[in-house]
Parts: structure tokens; sequence; C-alpha cells
């Protein structure tokens, strides 16, 4: 998702708001949405793949390789 893609949704919201969406607007308003919500979980998995945490026994567990195959949210 890169910041035109951004901008295409703010601005598709300011005219929902103001004047209204044709059906194509609104269409395309539902599929950016759909993937920046992705792009979101993406990044939010990546972040989160990559946590250690230490035991109290000393060794380290790394979440992405204990949790990280479990869930897919693409």
């Amino acid at each position: 998702m890169n910041n035109i893609d951004i901008d295409r949704i703010n601005t598709l919201y300011h005219k929902s708001k103001s004047v209204g969406l044709t059906p194509e607007e609104a269409e395309e308003q539902k599929r950016l949405r759909k993937e920046y919500i992705q792009a979101i979980r993406r990044n939010l998995r990546g972040s989160l793949d990559n946590i250690d945490i230490e035991n109290p026994d000393g060794t380290i567990t790394n979440l992405g390789e204990k949790f990280g195959k479990k869930y897919s949210h693409d």
C-alpha cells in the first residue's frame, strides 16, 4: 500500500461525506480499504514474529517460530 492509495482512500471518504459516491467509487473504496487492512496485518504480523522472550530458565523463545504459522490474515 503506497501513499497514493492512502490519499485515494481519504479522497473517497471525504467525497462520500459531501456529495456521495458512484457505485464504481464505492467498490473502489471497499477494495482499497480491504488492501489497507491486509497491509496493516502483514506489517503487524512481521513485527510480532520478530519478538523474542527470555524464559525464566534463560532460554530464548521466538514468538514467530512458536506461534507465527498458526495464523494467516491474508
